[in-house]
């Protein structure tokens, strides 16, 4: 009696290893679509506290992330005050750097207003989005696996936010928030992940009048 093969592993972007976590987080959040702007929030300030780090130590932390920092609500997060920051500074759970720390609560202050400027974070963000692959002459300087650390959009949006305040959103910051949020679309091609993400973005993107 023949025995049936075992299943293979899909194919998948070569970063996420194969710790569970990170694999999870490839296949179920990364470069699919984020509409709510709870989540975006969360994600550009997490991306500020990365830096100088690797993604699997904040991915590791981020519930302690969401406790501490009262799950990323803007509102709440703009009205930390002294004692919030010593708190902060005092939990073990999260990255303790007073200079992202306080990044965070100004970042909250000044989105807020943006949406007062604005109408709405979601679509001012989604306005930066990219609808054509990114070409190599775009790119400036690359990770594992040929994606870009940083693009022309990236560094426009860069510019934009430290224009309006916001503060730890550099260049190579804003294009890995681009990228997770699905901003853009940096699977691989043959990611068995791409084609949904695509599909998801071309439906979120659908309608929008694009810069």
């Amino acid at each position: 009696m023949n025995t049936p093969p075992e299943p293979s592993e899909p194919v998948r972007c070569g970063w996420p290893t194969d710790d569970e976590q990170y694999v999870a987080y490839h296949d179920r959040e990364w470069g699919r679509p984020t509409t709510d702007p709870t989540r975006l929030f969360e994600k550009i300030c997490l991306e500020g506290f990365q830096s100088g780090l690797s993604w699997i130590t904040i991915l590791r932390k981020r519930e302690n992330f969401r406790a501490a920092f009262h799950g990323f609500d803007p509102e709440s997060v703009a009205a930390f005050g002294r004692r919030d920051v010593e708190r902060l500074l005092g939990d073990a759970g999260i990255i303790r750097h007073r200079g992202k720390i306080d990044a965070t609560i100004n970042n909250a202050q000044r989105m807020l207003e943006l949406v007062e400027a604005e109408g709405s974070f979601v679509d001012w963000i989604w306005n930066w989005a990219v609808t054509e692959p990114v070409r190599l002459s775009d790119a400036h300087g690359a990770v594992a696996g040929g994606v870009p650390a940083q693009t022309d959009r990236s560094i426009a949006l860069s510019k934009e936010l430290k224009r309006r305040g916001w503060k730890f959103v550099g260049p190579t910051t804003a294009y890995a928030f681009m990228q997770s949020e699905g901003l853009t679309n940096d699977h691989d091609v043959a990611c068995f992940v791409h084609a949904d993400c695509e599909t998801e973005r071309t439906a979120v993107l659908a309608g929008r009048t694009l810069r």
